[in-house]
């Protein structure tokens, strides 16, 4: 006999091999109809799958959370059977669930098109309306390798090779229909639902290996029901409607060209709106005690080799030499991808004592990294940024307060831009990391209750989560995830703890007690990458920023020429109140401006005709809006100063 625990705490006898599924005909026949999968000690298992020992069990239900990646899962498995009874030849690659959905990459010697798409999908819903059973068998590797083989599915055979010795080859069968696959899988295809749609096609080489056989991947998206997926695609509208590269045209903020793959051609306008956001950061750090300091970008390898970075980043960083044919420097450089070892260099340079601790150097620093050209995004994934970075120096027991200091900037910096909805994450040790496990467990522990103490402090508005093994090799770090206007989520701030660098580096301070002590040293980052920031921010504002924050902040335009000399007064008073303001003299019909200025996200509108001229006064249109509003010119410029006044020196004047 074996013992199962319920999620009620009850304990009950089951013979040994007993189902899931029998357990859950056993509780109730509507319990069974529902049931799709089951969770052996909190890991999800086929429903079929005989239990042998004492366990906590759960029946998974169609409506569980946990439920979702299997219906995905399943999704793609349909979609290969789908593929295949269409489009007979076609070979089957891997078809993995990723965010919001699912892909299968196929080999076909005429690659697939989105004109496929409506067909694959209709034949899915034909699939899953016959409501085949999902059955598991374990095959031998000899046996797997000659039906694939016999079935020219030669890729399956090459991953068939792939699979350790010692692992369990499990096939899946979906009514006829079979596949290579590690599982859990749900009860049947009919499970699946109908609220699932194909999406889009790409390329994507065998193995991501360019010198591999082209494949096409179908992506696909799957929910537990029609409002989910209805929800998701209406995001993804939204999303298209606000991409920051299609922004960043019409805004006139940035370009990128092939001759700068991966780094950005700042305009004025998105210059603009680049170093608002620095002097933003610089007010927030400066009453803090933070003192800004710069790395050189290029330093000998030797500093990246004592760093670890070398050994581990190395992939990722530009190297340098010198182009001349003459010359007697052969030293190897980096262009840094990381500001950390350069301040450890000036930490060192001069005696430190425990009184100078904690010492906060902070760096708008420009750092490259190599990303492969086919994951560069516009400014959320580039080859040249800049972090807002700072490195913490201090003892052990300044560690947690100073943590706890971080994350009221952080969070306070983001209510600044509008973003109240944050999780906070504490990612632990990986499995490749430098220091000792003594160090490892001391700074896990301070994190965790860190972690606890802002989760106590925000009252429960902040969520809190653990990311086993995601740590940085050097230390474990929290992670700010915020949530933008539409609902998705972007990783942004970071605080690392560090026990190992300063030690690598032999940076030191001299105690109390007069002995020299090694300092923890703290990473942090608030946006992160400024770049990936500002394009975040325009997604999320879609181009209507708040005043303090737009680039141009008001555009005075005239109806008639009459109005010109007036508009240039009027103009010249709104930048002496240091307003970024711009004028529009030109002879076209007042309705083409505002439509070409609303188009460029303008936020303010001054429009002014004869009768304005006469009177002192401007129509004021704001974007999007309908209306207009008339008023006197000096109380307009002062509503306009105080509403583009940025909100932390409205505190401060407070």
């Amino acid at each position: 006999m074996i013992h199962l625990t319920f999620p009620d705490g009850s304990v009950r006898d089951f013979h040994e091999g007993i189902t899931g599924r029998e357990i859950a005909e056993g509780i109730s026949k509507s319990l069974a109809k529902k049931s799709v999968a089951m969770a052996i000690d909190g890991t999800v298992t086929d429903l079929s799958d005989p239990i042998t020992r004492d366990a906590a069990i759960e029946i998974v239900v169609r409506e569980d959370p946990r439920a979702l990646e299997l219906i995905r899962h399943d999704a793609a498995h349909v979609m290969a059977e789908a593929v295949q009874e269409l489009f007979p030849g076609t070979q089957v690659t891997i078809g993995p669930v990723i965010e919001n959905g699912f892909y299968y990459d196929f080999f076909r010697n005429e690659p697939f098109t989105t004109d496929d798409l409506p067909k694959i999908e209709a034949k899915m819903r034909e699939i899953i309306t016959r409501n085949a059973h999902f059955t598991k068998q374990i095959w031998t590797r000899d046996k797997a390798k000659e039906v694939f083989a016999a079935k020219g599915e030669m890729f399956k055979v090459e991953l068939v090779d792939a699979i350790p010795a010692g692992q369990d080859l499990k096939i899946y069968n979906q009514g006829e229909w079979f596949d290579l696959c590690r599982g859990p899988h749900l009860a049947s295809t009919g499970q699946i639902g109908s609220a699932f749609k194909l999406m889009k096609v790409a390329g994507a080489y065998w193995r991501g290996d360019s010198n591999n056989p082209m494949l096409t991947r179908i992506y696909g998206t799957a929910w537990h029901d029609q409002v989910q997926l209805d929800a998701y695609l209406h995001m993804l509208e939204e999303a298209e409607k606000r991409d920051h590269r299609k922004l960043g045209r019409e805004m006139d903020l940035f370009h990128f060209q092939e001759e700068g793959p991966g780094v950005v051609f700042w305009h004025a306008k998105g210059w603009s709106m680049f170093q608002e956001l620095i002097a933003y950061m610089r007010r927030r750090l400066r009453p803090l005690g933070y003192q800004e300091v710069n790395a050189p970008q290029l330093l000998d390898k030797s500093l990246w080799e004592t760093s670890g970075h070398w050994g581990w980043y190395k992939e990722n960083m530009f190297g340098a030499t010198s182009a001349g044919d003459d010359t007697e420097d052969e030293r190897v450089f980096a262009l840094k991808p990381m500001n950390c070892p350069g301040h450890v260099q000036i930490f060192k340079h001069g005696l430190k004592s425990y009184r100078d601790l904690p010492l906060r150097l902070a760096e708008f620093g420009a750092v490259h990294r190599y990303e492969p050209s086919g994951a560069l995004h516009g400014l959320m994934r580039v080859r040249g940024f800049t972090q807002d970075d700072a490195h913490i120096f201090c003892t052990e027991e300044q560690m947690a307060a100073e943590c706890l200091k971080i994350n009221d900037l952080i969070l306070s910096t983001y209510a600044d831009f509008g973003f109240d909805e944050v999780v906070v994450k504490l990612s632990t040790r990986p499995e490749k990391r430098v220091g000792s496990d003594a160090n490892w467990d001391h700074a896990e522990e301070i994190m965790m209750r860190v972690l606890e103490t802002i989760e106590a402090q925000s009252g429960g508005k902040i969520k809190t989560g653990i990311l086993p093994g995601e740590g940085a090799f050097y230390g474990p770090k929290f992670e700010y995830t915020l949530r933008d206007a539409i609902g998705r989520e972007w990783q942004c701030g970071t605080t690392q703890v560090d026990f190992n660098l300063p030690e690598r580096f032999g940076a030191f301070y001299v105690d109390s007690d007069g002995e020299k002590k090694t300092p923890v040293m703290i990473h942090r980052a608030i946006c992160g990458s400024m770049e990936r920031f500002l394009g975040i921010l325009i997604e999320n504002f879609a181009g209507h920023f708040p005043l303090w924050f737009a680039p141009l902040q008001v555009v005075v335009a005239t109806i008639t020429s009459e109005a010109d000399e007036y508009a240039e007064e009027v103009v010249a008073k709104l930048r002496k109140a240091g307003l970024r303001a711009e004028i529009d003299l030109r002879n076209e019909k007042i309705n083409y401006k505002v439509r070409e200025h609303s188009v460029a996200k303008v936020p303010v509108m001054l429009v002014c005709g004869k009768r304005e001229a006469e009177e002192g006064t401007v129509n004021i249109r704001r974007l999007g809006s309908r209306d207009q509003l008339s008023g006197g010119l000096a109380e307009t410029i002062a509503a306009l100063v105080d509403e583009a006044t940025p909100p932390d020196l409205k505190r401060a004047a407070a």
